[in-house]
């Protein structure tokens, strides 16, 4: 069964004020207070909406209104819910499903939009979290980031989500990286190093997609992967396509690579005997 996943930006559109009367010849901040209070309170919230950026947002704690634990939101203390919070658009990982929408930031309150989701199917546990998380990052939510860095926000229920900040790959490595597709062969297979006996090595190759989507080209042979991809475990017999993100390592250790790999979005799974 093959499974793919697209999700889309929403457009940030921009208004502009005019008046009938000119101002007069005069110092800005005199003449029109008004401009120039709103200019500073969207100077403000794109600075507050800053914070948000550039960090993995790891839910460390989440306690309904009356403090009593949200466990349906920890069935996987190993892999945390996680946000990511770019340009007003939301991702939510470490779910059953990839999930993601649009959220506006103003004034302390994040407002959701509805969030897509994929349709896959998963142990009861994983979906009940799924319904956790969707129920509780919907419509307007209180935010906050305390003097150590973590993020809380308080729903309209009353319920609290502490979330642990980590700094993104993009944070990491200084620069946005270059996307690249990857295909993910469904076995690994022994790989010669000259450090680590009976290595097993992914089989990878690199695919390549035009505007709308479609693949172009015939892909290479599988080779020989020694690193790793951030985010990605691979599941013996699944054969996968990753978007990642492709970072330059400025000073690599001796033993290690000069490029690191980061999962984006797995674009397509199925099985292979």
């Amino acid at each position: 069964m093959k499974r793919t996943l697209i999700l889309s930006l929403p457009l940030m559109l921009l208004a502009a004020c005019s008046s009938e009367n000119p101002a007069p010849a005069g110092n800005a901040d005199d003449l029109a207070p008004s401009a120039t209070a709103a200019a500073a309170v969207k100077t403000a919230a794109h600075l507050q909406a800053q914070r948000l950026h550039g960090q993995h947002w790891r839910l460390k704690d989440a306690r309904t209104a009356d403090g009593t634990r949200i466990d349906a939101l920890f069935v996987q203390d190993a892999a945390p819910v996680t946000l990511d919070f770019n340009d007003g658009h939301l991702a939510v990982s470490n779910t059953c499903n990839g999930m993601g929408g649009g959220y506006r930031l103003e004034e302390g309150t994040l407002t959701f939009q509805p969030l897509a989701a994929t349709r896959k199917a998963c142990a009861a546990p994983l979906m009940a979290r799924d319904e956790a998380v969707s129920s509780r990052l919907q419509g307007e939510v209180k935010a906050a980031v305390a003097d150590n860095g973590e993020l809380t926000l308080r729903t309209a229920q009353g319920d609290v989500l502490v979330f642990q900040p980590e700094a993104s790959a993009q944070t990491r490595y200084g620069g946005p990286g270059e996307t690249v597709f990857l295909e993910i062969g469904p076995q690994t297979r022994p790989c010669p190093h000259p450090l680590i006996k009976d290595k097993q090595c992914l089989q990878v190759r690199e695919v390549h997609f035009d505007d709308q989507g479609l693949k172009q080209g015939e892909p290479g042979a599988f080779e020989n992967f020694y690193g790793a991809i951030e985010g990605y475990t691979h599941e013996a017999g699944v054969r996968n396509v990753l978007r990642v993100k492709r970072f330059k390592v400025d000073t690599p250790p001796a033993d290690g690579a000069s490029q690191a790999y980061v999962l984006d979005m797995v674009v397509e799974s199925d099985a292979r005997q």
